[in-house]
This record gives structure tokens, sequence and C-alpha cells, in this order.
């Protein structure tokens, strides 16, 4: 118990142009930003960064190159199961900048929602397939003109870009905000802070 106590979970705010996992054709692992600099002064865990604390740490779930946002990583086998084994059945927040149909090069839409059929937004949140499989039902809806957030429990290979394809949207943004009950919150991007003692996905 006191080794799994020593294990830490890792909240980093990813930029883009990271990958979530190994180093792949010439892209950085968000891993190399866990490094004490990188420590954002909002952490309140009084736990102290350790090179130890390198070993056995893992990315739980990943995150596009092109995405930004919350990116979980791991020394906990239990935290691990919880965010990505087989039964994993945790919510997963984005907020997702949009654009609807074909545009003229440099041109941006304002108001993607007055565009957009709300019959197809019904299928965003039920009514999709990927690779062949229909999707769990997801919670989509507007924030504001320009951006929809998505609650998902699965995470397939570019889901959201996939979904918004599939009904005539292109993802120009993508930031995820929440894990379960971890929120992002106030984190800057390319720092991140250790998971407190009483947070819980």
């Amino acid at each position: 118990q006191e080794q799994q106590e020593q294990q830490v979970t890792v909240l980093l705010h990813k930029p883009m142009g990271y990958v979530s996992g190994q180093a792949e054709d010439g892209h950085e692992p968000a891993m190399v930003l866990f490094q004490a600099r990188n420590q954002w002064s909002g952490d309140t865990t009084r736990i102290r960064f350790s090179p130890a604390q390198f070993k056995g740490l893992a990315p739980a779930g990943r995150l596009d190159i092109d995405s930004v946002g919350l990116l979980v990583m791991t020394q906990d086998g239990r935290v691990a199961r919880q965010l990505i084994g087989e039964d994993a059945d945790m919510e997963k927040e984005y907020l997702v900048r949009v654009q609807y149909g074909r545009l003229p090069a440099g041109e941006v839409q304002t108001d993607v929602q007055a565009l957009f059929p709300p019959e197809q937004l019904a299928r965003l949140c039920h009514g999709l397939a990927l690779d062949g499989q229909a999707l769990k039902p997801a919670k989509v809806d507007w924030q504001n003109p320009e951006q929809l957030r998505f609650v998902l429990r699965e995470g397939k290979k570019r889901q959201i870009r996939r979904m918004c394809e599939l009904v005539g949207l292109t993802v120009v943004g993508l930031k995820r905000v929440r894990i379960g009950r971890v929120k992002l919150g106030q984190l800057p991007v390319g720092q991140w802070r250790y998971l407190a003692a009483g947070e819980v996905f």
C-alpha cells in the first residue's frame, strides 16, 4: 500500500505538436514536458518532483498530435485500468471548434450553428458508425456559434474528427477539458501538476 501511495499520476496540458505515446515521425512525446521547470506553480499537492517518477510512468489514453488539453500519465495501474481498461466507461469532455461545408480559402464562418442542420447534430449524439461499428451515444451541444462540446465514453482513433467529417463539419480546434471528475481547469498549456490525494476520476 505504501508503494502504491508513492506512485504518482500527472495531469499535463498537452500542447499541439506533441504525440501522447512513443516518439514518432520526428515528433516528441508529451512525456518530455514532465520536468521540474514545467510544474505548475498552482500545484497544491506538495509532492516533490523526482526522476524516480519516470519509472513505469505511461500515458493513460491518447490525444492526437493536433489536439490540446488534458493528458493523464500515471505509474498507478489502478488509475490506468480505470481510464483505459477493457471495462473503462469514463466520460471525457472536449471543446471542438468547427467549420461547416467547403469554404473559399481564407474565409472563416462566424455562425456555424445557424448553418448546421439540427438533424445532423442529433446524428452526432446517436446514429453514427465508425469502422463498421455503431458508436456509443454521445452528448453533443453548442457552446457558442463556432464551438461544440462533446462528451464521449469511448475513444476510437481520431473519433471526434471522423464523426464531424461524417456530418460535413471540419474540426479546426480540439481541446480535452475533463476526464471523469478531473478537469483541466486553470492548468497552463505545456505545464503539469500532480493528481491530489483527494481527487478521483
